[in-house]
């Protein structure tokens, strides 16, 4: 029997997969009746997107149901998965807050859609990234709640190649397509977290 945290966790990245279906299926119509304006996709995208949803969804879904991964289990202290429950948490809330908020400006892969604007209300007001904000909530939630080596630290050895290639791409995408108002809008705002947070870090005491 696998810790009652696993079982969370699985139930929280289920919930994530239902937050973004409608909007996946929204996208797959804007495809068919052609909405998308400009696609940057690539061979090592598609390979690192590949590998991100083995490690960060199937292979814990197949972790909590199976004795497959039996040979990497160890234990984790309880606190942490209390702070994991913390952290999926508040990943699903970002995504909430970040599709609404984003609406059809939203793309799986790098993806201009007709009409699309640079929204910079809401949550975008503060961060310009709360849905890759949301999938590292969501890995680090994955290495504390799931006491595996492999499938616990895998998502967050997925996902880092993902994040790292993924975000210069698009901010270079959105530059090429705002401007100097997405220039302006990177200069008052976060990556993934708050500017007002990174001073607080960052001043000397």
């Amino acid at each position: 029997m696998r810790s009652p945290f696993v079982y969370l966790f699985v139930v929280g990245i289920i919930i994530e997969e239902i937050i973004r279906a409608p909007h996946r299926y929204r996208n797959k119509m804007d495809r068919r009746r052609g909405a998308i304006e400009e696609h940057r996709i690539g061979a090592v995208e598609s390979v690192l997107m590949t590998l991100n949803l083995w490690g960060a969804l199937l292979a814990p879904i197949l972790y909590a149901f199976t004795d497959w991964f039996g040979f990497a289990e160890y234990e984790l202290p309880a606190w942490g998965g209390f702070i994991g429950v913390a952290c999926l948490a508040a990943a699903i809330w970002l995504l909430v807050r970040a599709h609404a908020d984003l609406g059809r400006n939203w793309s799986p892969t790098l993806e201009i859609v007709t009409e699309h604007h640079l929204v910079t209300e809401g949550i975008y007001g503060t961060i310009r990234h709360p849905i890759y904000a949301a999938v590292w909530l969501t890995v680090i939630a994955q290495a504390l709640m799931i006491d595996n080596w492999f499938v616990g630290l895998g998502g967050l050895a997925v996902y880092l190649p993902v994040y790292l290639t993924r975000v210069p791409a698009e901010e270079g995408m959105m530059l090429d397509r705002f401007g100097d108002a997405y220039r302006a809008y990177m200069a008052r705002t976060g990556g993934i977290i708050p500017r007002s947070w990174r001073r607080l870090i960052t001043t000397d005491r």
